[in-house]
């Protein structure tokens, strides 16, 4: 008797991490002529860190803001993308951060082997559509902006992650979408 299997669903996923300042980063502005714009600049250098996990099918947003970002707050955030996707198997595209490593890491690796990681190139961000959420982000969010709290400013970058739909031409450009239909 020969017996079909039914695959497991997987999830393709790209991951980064970013920081945010209070200071503004700047973009251009349009001004009446003779009255300059201001900006506000922040001479502290207090931030704060975001990981962010963009669903490449969906264009869904995982986000999570962390004190820091080290192998332990990045295992943090593996556990979060293995709840947010319990029953699926995961691919999950990343760089090659230093905190992409370690004990914490390997024990998350290991315990779910549904959750396989993809390395990107040495020095390639541009491949990342995870860099391009950021972009978005930033341009949307924290250019130009006046909020007086760190905390204001993130909860709006976090919110604007969360609610906005990021569309990515990643997976038309290596084919899979054209050799998806085999798999359905």
């Amino acid at each position: 008797m020969d017996v079909v299997q039914e695959p497991h669903p997987t999830v393709i996923l790209a991951e980064d991490e970013a920081s945010l300042y209070l200071q503004a980063t700047h973009q251009s502005v349009w001004a009446l002529q003779g009255q300059t714009p201001t900006i506000r600049v922040d001479v502290g250098r207090t931030k704060t860190y975001f990981y962010g996990t963009l669903n490449l099918m969906t264009g869904h947003e995982l986000a999570m803001r962390a004190d820091k970002m080290n192998a332990i707050t990045s295992a943090k955030h593996l556990d979060q993308i293995l709840q947010m996707y319990p029953d699926q198997n995961i691919l999950l595209f990343w760089d090659r951060a230093p905190w992409h490593h370690g004990a914490a890491i390997r024990r998350v690796l290991e315990a779910n082997p549904r959750l396989e990681p993809v390395i990107f190139p040495v020095a390639a961000p541009e491949l990342n559509p995870q860099e391009r959420v950021w972009k978005a982000t930033r341009r949307a969010v924290s250019h130009n902006h006046n909020e007086p709290k760190l905390l204001g400013l993130a909860d709006r970058f976090e919110k604007h992650l969360t609610t906005t739909q990021f569309q990515s031409s990643f997976l038309d450009h290596y084919g899979y979408n054209r050799v998806r239909p085999m798999f359905d």
